[in-house]
Formats: C-alpha cells, sequence, structure tokens
C-alpha cells in the first residue's frame, strides 16, 4: 500500500444545486481521456459519500505540488464535492449543510485511519511563482 499523508479537497465546479454523481463525474473524466474517476470519493448535495478511485491507486485529481514539491496524485486522497459556482457560474461556496457534515466527518475518518499531515484545497496546491513561501491568491491556479 502506497503512503497517504495528505488529503486535498476539490469542488466539481458545477452550478449550485446541479446535481452530479460520481458516475457522471467517471463518465467526464473518461472522455478527458483518464482510465477512471480521478477523485477517491464525491460528496453529493445530500451529503452521500461515494467512493470513486480505489485508495490503492494514484489518483488523478491534483497533478501539481504546491509547497510541499511532490505531486499529490500519489499522496494524497481526493474529495470533491458537488457544487463550486453560484447561480452565475462564479466561484462561491456552495456546499449544503449537508455536505459539509459529510465532509468533516469523512476528514476525521480518513485521518484516523492513515498519517495525514495535511488537508488542503486545491488552490493550495499551486505553484509559489514568486518563491516566497507562501502561496498567494494571484498564484492560485483553482479558487
Amino acid at each position: 500500500m502506497k503512503t497517504i499523508d495528505a488529503i486535498v479537497i476539490h469542488c466539481t465546479a458545477s452550478r449550485a444545486g446541479q446535481d452530479l454523481r460520481a458516475a457522471d463525474i467517471d463518465k467526464q473524466h473518461k472522455e478527458r481521456g483518464l482510465a477512471m474517476i480521478g477523485y477517491n470519493y464525491v460528496i453529493d448535495l445530500d451529503g452521500t459519500v461515494e467512493v470513486g478511485r480505489p485508495l490503492n491507486r494514484d489518483g488523478a485529481h491534483c497533478n501539481t505540488a504546491g509547497l510541499s514539491g511532490k505531486s499529490y496524485n500519489k499522496h494524497s486522497i481526493g474529495i470533491v464535492y458537488v457544487g463550486g459556482l453560484d447561480e452565475n457560474g462564479e466561484p462561491a461556496d456552495t456546499r449544503t449543510p449537508e455536505q459539509k457534515l459529510s465532509l468533516a466527518n469523512l476528514v476525521f475518518k480518513l485521518c484516523d485511519e492513515y498519517p495525514i499531515v495535511e488537508v488542503i484545497g486545491h488552490r493550495d496546491a499551486s505553484p509559489d511563482l514568486n518563491n516566497n513561501g507562501t502561496i498567494e491568491q494571484n498564484e492560485w491556479i483553482k479558487q
């Protein structure tokens, strides 16, 4: 089993209320050339947690390395919640109360099972373009 020491949280970048399931994301990822869904877990609008890519396979959710210098796909668990854009298509925290609760419970459970040393949002894996040791908002590749 590979070493897992990080969790990267993502959004599907879909509009508020748009219902997607793991099967939908799996189909989208396959259409983009992936073998299967890139995320390990999907949190649906109603808070249901669906299993995606098995943890024994490298993820396909975060190709960047952030300050750590190593690709998160190799050593992290990718969790995605459905949503992330408001009704106008602008980035927003659209998580439902059920999603927030499920996300917190899942992160706590995974932290008990694995030696997790960091939990980050996808934006926090952006490159430090000015090499000042901080990933600033103008360097984010994701919101």
